[in-house]
């Protein structure tokens, strides 16, 4: 029988529960080792895995199979790169990294040490969308529509780094711009931005955008982005030759705040572990990151200032 993978995880901030609750579900999984530069967040851990406060020395010590990466998106590119030269494969939580520029480091690392690196983009785990991808194969697709909706301050679990332009990459269309526009790359492949539209905010960070797009066989596509909206909506809407429309409600059926993530983080545990069992330096889409990062750094050169907030909220 195969053993479990040891399983290292950096960072314990508000989305390590999610890959944690999955861990300890899996079988393909051992929780060894958890790492966190706060003191308090550590000695709270109630789990029996080996504490650290360094990365580095959780890899020398601990010598996991594989890590987890959750921590803020400035510090993807270390962490990342210490694993991979380290010969350990990465899952890294979207985005792969803060630039476009140092997701191709990590992703050129990855090929010449032949160590698997993987961008967790979990909503293309979510049921609804997966359901979504087999009605649309092998059809054509005219357009598609993403809305990635939320109230922000009702998501952070403690991290205020997603509100520092500097730490986050810029705001909503930096991080959740890539879970989004990577819903779209499943269904259309590769993709342009066209044009895109944001507001920001005093502090200069974007809180809402709207981002077009086109794909090679000529589909559009927009991506519509809210981190001042009341509530949470998140859904696809394709539509495909002939003028149906099909539908995927991200939300439906999940019960509880955030209660989807539970089955997409437990799914991507489970490709990863694949990933990481067949030593694949890059499986397909294993680190579709680097697109993603692509796109909203286009995104952000062709924004233009959207229109009046007090208008947009008044249009809802």
């Amino acid at each position: 029988m195969t053993r479990p993978l040891r399983l290292g995880v950096v960072g314990l901030g508000a989305i390590s529960p999610y890959y944690l609750a999955a861990a300890e579900r899996l079988p393909e999984w051992q929780l060894t080792a958890v790492c966190d530069a706060r003191d308090e967040t550590l000695e709270q851990f109630p789990g029996r895995a080996a504490r650290f406060r360094d990365h580095r020395t959780l890899l020398e010590r601990a010598r996991p199979d594989a890590l987890v990466v959750a921590v803020p998106n400035d510090v993807h590119l270390p962490l990342c790169r210490d694993a991979l030269v380290a010969g350990v494969p990465v899952c890294v939580e979207k985005p792969l990294a803060l630039t476009a520029a140092e997701g191709s480091v990590l992703v050129d690392l990855a090929r010449r040490c032949g160590v698997p690196l993987m961008t967790a983009f979990h909503r293309r785990y979510n049921a609804a969308v997966r359901a979504l991808a087999r009605r649309t194969a092998g059809r054509e697709i005219r357009s598609v529509r993403v809305r990635y909706l939320e109230r922000i301050e009702e998501h952070l679990g403690g991290e205020d780094w997603y509100l520092d332009p500097a730490r986050c990459g810029g705001g909503c269309v930096a991080d959740n711009g890539p879970n989004a526009l990577d819903l779209v790359r499943l269904l259309l492949g590769e993709l342009a931005v066209t044009g895109c539209e944001i507001h920001r905010d005093g502090a200069g960070v974007d809180r809402q955008a709207v981002i077009s797009l086109h794909g090679r066989t000529g589909a559009t596509a927009s991506v519509e982005l809210d981190w001042s909206y009341p509530g949470e909506r998140k859904d696809i809407e394709v539509e495909v030759a002939g003028g149906e429309v099909l539908h995927a409600d991200m939300l439906a059926g999940h019960t509880g705040f955030k209660a989807s993530l539970w089955h997409e983080y437990e799914a991507i545990l489970t490709e990863f572990a694949a990933l990481v069992r067949t030593g694949a330096p890059v499986g397909p889409g294993a680190h579709g990151g680097l697109p993603a990062l692509e796109l909203v750094e286009s995104a952000y050169r062709s924004a233009r200032p959207a229109p009046d907030a007090t208008a947009a909220e008044a249009d809802r």
